[in-house]
């Protein structure tokens, strides 16, 4: 039963913050960062698939319509369909709303309402543009503590970390990370931002290495 209801509250929160994001989009109405962030994109890897469910959920409507010659059943599925229709841009809108993040605090991984990874610079030795393709086995793989957060199957940017981390990410089962790899449609500004930050951190840390 507990299992039951952590469930129902799962959904009815990611319903929730899916149209919060639904209206932020169209308001355009961002979530306010701390000053000196950037924000990076990632929708493009996966922009043509949603772009095509949607375009076929919206096509599926009217010939549901006329196809159902019971009006109950027709208003059901009417429904469900204009339903599903917004819940596509829903999904896509909080691809959009919350995108990667780099600023002060460090870098922010993220993957709309369902990932959200904060890595302070302190932990970071380095961050650099390396485009892979993931095998199979979903979008979020982890081995020998190599943690794979993809979209479309497929990453662009590697971070090492100064030592092994352990991050809320359910793949991992609680243990550590070494290295880090995501997507961002512009990998190498992405990159760049990043390097802007690292650089004063390498500075401190070959200063108090030296003060020793």
């Amino acid at each position: 039963m507990k299992k039951v209801w952590g469930l129902v509250r799962f959904v009815v929160v990611y319903e929730l913050k899916l149209w919060a994001a639904l209206f932020r989009w169209i308001l355009r109405r961002p979530y306010p960062v701390e000053p000196g962030t950037r924000r990076f994109g990632y929708l493009g890897a996966v922009k043509m698939i949603l772009i095509a469910f949607i375009v076929v959920s919206a096509v599926e409507i009217p010939i549901l319509e006329l196809m159902i010659p019971w009006r109950p059943v027709a208003n059901a599925a009417l429904f469900i369909g204009v339903y599903g229709l917004i819940w596509m841009f829903g999904l896509m809108a909080s691809i959009v709303v919350h995108p990667h993040l780099v600023g002060p605090a460090g870098l922010r991984i993220r993957n709309g309402i369902t990932l959200d990874v904060a890595i302070g610079w302190e932990s970071i030795e380095s961050v650099e543009v390396r485009r892979r393709s993931m095998p199979p086995g979903g979008q979020t793989q982890f081995e020998d503590g190599v943690l794979s957060l993809g979209m479309a199957s497929q990453t662009s940017i590697d971070v090492r970390l100064t030592g092994p981390l352990v991050l809320p990410v359910r793949k991992t089962g609680g243990q550590p990370v070494t290295t880090v790899r995501f997507h961002a449609d512009d990998p190498d500004a992405l990159v760049e931002a990043a390097r802007e930050f690292l650089r004063p951190a390498t500075v401190d840390q070959a200063l108090a290495t030296k003060n020793r």
